[in-house]
């Protein structure tokens, strides 16, 4: 009975030191795997960056800086401000002279509705 009891012991006591190496084993994964997604974070970050960076060139390359960009969009503007002067200045005069000939030279006539209505009924209804 006794050589049982001391089996059972043994067996007890491997059955704990394999618990023990299953739960060591476990935090060294759970650690391993945490330092690969630090790591992996870290490389993200690192690849983020160097693509900004690369647009940011690319950007200056291609578009110029802001201060190129808000300079030609001040010029453009400027022109085209300078193009509607000149054209209201070449047409002002014109557009006056047609302005004071359809309010000086007033033509009476009958509305259209009325000479419609005249038509029909041969008569002015009242």
């Amino acid at each position: 009975m006794a050589s049982q009891t001391q089996g059972i012991q043994q067996l007890l006591a491997a059955e704990k030191r394999a618990a023990e190496k299953i739960n060591e084993a476990r935090k060294r994964k759970l650690q391993r795997t945490k330092q690969a997604k630090q790591e992996a974070q870290a490389e993200v970050e690192k690849y983020k960056q160097q693509r900004e960076q690369e647009f940011k060139a690319f950007e200056q390359q291609y578009l110029g800086t802001k201060e190129d960009i808000e300079s030609k969009i001040r010029k453009d503007t400027e022109d085209q401000i300078n193009g509607m002067k000149q054209s209201v200045a070449a047409n002002k005069q014109a557009v006056i002279v047609r302005l004071l000939q359809l309010v000086c030279d007033i033509k009476p006539e009958l509305h259209h509705n009325l000479v419609l209505q005249k038509k029909l009924h041969g008569q002015f209804a009242a």
